[in-house]
């Protein structure tokens, strides 16, 4: 990349970081800078969600698994999702937490479900997550952590047919610092604005998805959910997602497949697997 250019990119990067003013309520969401395009972080999280399986036990209970993929694909035909090939995903693991490859694939541990008081909350839980996928908000902070290498690293996946092996070599991939699941405050309270958005026109009560995740701030301590260790708390968030409310057009809340609490108790029964 020429030199000049160069400059420009990482003046623009660091532009769209902690000097920018702070998004408004109700003010538009799009992504921000980035070094790859859409089809690229699709592939890059084809490519990343053949390893978990090897990495995160997958629960062996169809009414599970076709449950949370009900509630996704319903969210996933919301406004906002920006069309993106969403797959839907129950890990067997007793950990409250969830996370998103770009492109795509959504990841649940059963831990989670147990953990939700209703469907709505589960359905926050997948909207959060599917708002950082349509945000691109792990491939933009890899861009901005990576200005100078990346450029060559994508040119070199393009031509091999693989992206992740060229971002492994960079030291990202789904280790637990990775920039690709690691967000910022900021980052939050875009997808918690967009996760309202999409739950609303879904159907569910966006204010249950902050009353969830507050819920498992109020835990804290020693024992905190894994879920807060990569998606920080920007703040209050009844607070900001009531803001958002107040912008997003009014609906009818309450929908719901009436299969929650089996859901809930099916994963109870299930024999979950203690992270090392």
């Amino acid at each position: 990349m020429h030199r000049r250019l160069l400059l420009c990119v990482m003046t623009a990067a660091l532009a769209g970081g902690a000097g920018c003013a702070a998004r408004e309520p109700g003010e538009p969401l799009k992504p921000g800078f980035n070094m790859f395009s859409k089809e690229q972080d699709i592939q890059l999280g084809r490519e990343l969600s053949r390893q978990i399986p090897q990495q995160y036990p997958v629960v062996r209970n169809e009414f599970l698994q076709d449950y949370v993929d009900r509630i996704g694909r319903r969210l996933a035909q919301q406004p906002g999702a920006e069309n993106y090939p969403y797959t839907f995903t129950v890990l067997n693991q007793e950990e409250i937490n969830a996370f998103a490859l770009p492109g795509g694939p959504l990841y649940v541990n059963k831990g989670l479900i147990e953990a939700a008081d209703n469907e709505a909350q589960l359905a926050g839980v997948l909207a959060h997550e599917m708002a950082h996928v349509a945000l691109r908000h792990g491939t933009s902070q890899a861009s901005k952590a990576n200005l100078v290498q990346l450029p060559a690293a994508l040119a070199a996946g393009v031509i091999d047919g693989g992206v992740a092996g060229q971002l492994a070599q960079l030291g990202i991939g789904l280790g637990a610092q990775s920039v690709l699941l690691k967000y910022s405050r900021d980052a939050e309270r875009e997808a918690d604005a967009l996760g309202a958005r999409i739950m609303a026109s879904a159907g569910y009560n966006p204010i249950e998805s902050a009353r969830f995740f507050e819920k498992l701030e109020a835990q804290g301590g020693a024992r905190a959910p894994e879920f807060l260790s990569s998606h920080p708390s920007p703040g209050n968030r009844v607070r900001l997602v009531e803001a958002e409310i107040r912008y997003i057009p009014s609906g009818r809340y309450g929908y719901s497949t009436g299969q929650f609490q089996q859901a809930k108790n099916t994963a109870r029964s299930i024999q979950g697997v203690q992270a090392d």
